[in-house]
């Protein structure tokens, strides 16, 4: 039986920040606010994602320069893999890169074969301050690494090559809701 609530189940859809909005591009801010903002902020994140169908998602994803993600992702065995990370590091990654589809709701619609390494360690704390470690393995090492580089200031596009780089830019381009930089 549950005992605790749904995640996101009391949190607010917000609106999705979308590619060349600048608060994906600017490395997000370490917060020591442990009490009800921060709690409410996961719920958002939450509640956005699920709306969103997304595995992941960062605070710059809603427009927050914080360093905050959340996650509900399998891994290759299709083991469920739900939480949040708040001030999250990611102190190890290993194993072999793979190339695989990867996605971006900041970039809805959009995909390309994006290298990441197989494994990946992100530690950090949880909502009410608590230490956690999280390991991830294939897809769910990509989902980590993915929400770790949004609060980096990084998006998944930027670890392509020049040539599939351009070509999702110029699909973000034609989507109308992109702003594709200069080619």
């Amino acid at each position: 039986m549950r005992r605790r609530p749904i995640p996101g189940s009391s949190g607010q859809v917000r609106p999705l920040s979308l590619y060349g909005a600048p608060v994906l591009t600017t490395p997000a801010r370490e917060t020591g606010d442990f009490g009800p903002w921060l709690e409410k902020l996961v719920e958002d994140l939450f509640a956005t994602m699920y709306a969103a169908r997304g595995v992941g998602l960062a605070a710059p994803q809603i427009g927050e320069d914080v360093r905050v993600f959340v996650y509900d992702c399998p891994d290759d065995e299709d083991r469920r893999h739900l939480g949040h990370l708040v001030n999250p590091r990611l102190v190890e990654v290993d194993g072999p890169v793979v190339r695989g589809p990867e996605g971006c709701l900041s970039l809805p619609g959009l995909e390309a074969g994006t290298p990441r390494f197989d494994r990946a360690v992100v530690e950090g704390r949880t909502a009410d301050g608590v230490r956690r470690r999280v390991e991830g393995t294939g897809f769910f090492a990509r989902c980590l690494q993915h929400e770790y580089d949004h609060l980096e200031g990084g998006l998944y596009v930027d670890r392509l090559d020049a040539r599939r780089h351009r070509k999702v830019l110029r699909e973000a381009g034609r989507t109308g809701w992109g702003r594709a930089a200069s080619l």
